[in-house]
């Protein structure tokens, strides 16, 4: 439930990569659904990138190139879901 004095942290970041926020009471509308389906594709390709993660480690063969990118893929998809727990942790009703 988003607060009307509450700003909720959206899942990208601007151009200089400071957060973007969005000021609405409207949990329904168009920006809030874009951001709850762009928070939805970046926990699912995170999901992926996990699974992904593991057979890469259970390679014997996995090379430090292919560790290099798997680290950067992991720390993005970390950065992201991150800011989604964020987001989404502001958003939670406070009990009185």
């Amino acid at each position: 439930m988003t607060m009307s004095n509450e700003l909720r942290l959206l899942p990208w970041t601007g151009p200089d990569g400071k957060p973007c926020f969005l000021s609405t009471d409207d949990d329904g509308g168009h920006m809030s659904r874009l951001a709850d389906n762009i928070e939805s594709v970046q926990l699912g390709m995170a999901t992926e990138l996990l699974d992904q993660a593991l057979e890469i480690l259970a390679d014997a063969d996995t090379g430090p190139d292919d560790l290099r990118l798997l680290v950067k893929d992991l720390t993005e998809a970390l950065r992201d879901t991150h800011r989604v727990a964020t987001s989404r942790g502001h958003r939670l009703a406070t009990p009185e």
